[in-house]
């Protein structure tokens, strides 16, 4: 409709349009101040913007905590993220199982130089397989040479998978069994590779050292002590309790908000001592800090934890349970990403657990959510707080 025009001293009306504008006044004119903008937030907005369907971050430093979300919890609706939603954390609970096995070795119940052979007898043969040239601290620094299980689990690897085996029960000896399966990458020590093969043994010999379960170990020497009250140990229980988002996985056939299938129900048996953690963005933050600060680790074992060494694949540094990544405000951190069936986090602290940040989102994303993701961590490690 075309709008008419009439002027009322200095007053513009603009009838016929849903605009009202206001002119030149009679008095002084007024000067808009400057909106302050977040940091932080506008990170987060940028991950949303890249193909998430929902975002949610926080940082500690300094004694505060800073928090923002994006997008939504669920697709098609307006439901916001919760606030400290709960999601399953992935490869970051490699971070936790290898502290377990660290405070093993602190107690002289374990060393990182026993062999897998020695604890597991028979469990790693055949195929080119020798269980007693593999070391403990090989499992955790994915030197071993020991093959992946993902691509053997239908429920990671196709919506049609997904669907007909979430429910699912894996044993962790059934789990090496499909390894076993494929020859092995290289010789044990002689090269290295991302395997969550590693840390299911990892957490088969944390029983065997203590006679307890991985769960009830990480419960009792991590979760209850620093206060997780958001964290748990699933087991083969495939529902997310509490707040939290719906997550989505695209299984390779297209990213971004619009595709993807509903992945939130999984039993995570697969993932047992490798990815079946679910956490906040608070408690990540909590047990990252509480990690460096030395209140999980005598020093003698942190300093084995971060000592590093190539990692191609990741093109960073790895060191046992943690990746060692550049500032880009100099210097490095450490931390560890994560993902389990649509649910993604990055998590990160500097080397004196002073500063933390955490995020994840609820979807696959777009092709570059991950890097969004990255960035929001390094660029909160490096921001100068007032």
């Amino acid at each position: 409709m075309h709008a008419l025009r009439r002027r009322r001293r200095g007053l513009l009306v603009l009838t016929g349009s849903v605009a009202v504008l206001l002119a030149a006044s009679t008095g002084p004119t007024a000067v808009a101040k400057p909106q302050r903008t977040d940091p932080l937030q506008e990170r987060v907005n940028a991950i949303r913007d890249s193909g998430a369907v929902g975002v949610f971050a926080e940082t500690a430093a300094s004694g505060t905590h800073d928090k923002a979300r994006a997008g939504t919890a669920e697709r098609g609706t307006t439901k916001p993220m919760p606030q400290n939603g709960r999601f399953r954390i992935g490869s970051a609970a490699k971070t936790f199982t290898a502290t377990v096995v660290l405070q093993l070795v602190g107690e002289g119940r374990l060393s990182l130089d026993d062999t897998v052979e020695q604890w597991l007898p028979g469990l790693v043969q055949g195929n080119g397989y020798d269980g007693g040239a593999i070391t403990v601290r090989q499992l955790l620094q994915h030197t071993s040479g020991i093959r992946d299980t993902q691509p053997e689990i239908p429920a990671l690897n196709s919506a049609q998978g997904y669907r007909a085996e979430r429910f699912r029960t894996y044993s962790p000896k059934e789990l090496v069994g499909l390894a076993m399966r494929t020859s092995p990458a290289f010789r044990p020590g002689k090269g290295w590779s991302y395997s969550n093969t590693n840390y299911v043994l990892a957490a088969m010999i944390i029983h065997k050292v203590t006679g307890r379960s991985w769960a009830r170990e990480v419960n009792a020497r991590i979760i209850r002590p620093l206060g997780l009250k958001d964290t748990s140990t699933p087991g083969v229980f495939p529902f997310v309790l509490g707040p939290h988002a719906r997550a989505y996985a695209s299984f390779g056939t297209g990213t971004g908000t619009g595709t993807g299938t509903d992945v939130t129900t999984l039993n995570p048996s697969m993932a047992v001592g490798s990815g079946s953690i679910i956490s906040t963005t608070r408690d990540l933050t909590r047990f990252y800090s509480a990690l460096l600060r030395g209140r999980l680790l005598d020093a003698a074992q942190l300093d084995q934890m971060t000592a590093t060494v190539p990692a191609p694949e990741l093109g960073v540094r790895y060191g046992l349970g943690l990746g060692e990544l550049p500032l880009p405000c100099g210097g490095s951190y450490f931390g560890h990403p994560g993902e389990l069936l649509g649910y993604h986090t990055w998590g990160g602290v500097t080397r004196d657990g002073s500063r933390t940040a955490a995020v994840y989102v609820n979807s696959d994303g777009g092709k570059d959510t991950q890097k969004a993701m990255r960035a929001l961590v390094d660029e909160e490690l490096c921001r100068t707080r007032p």
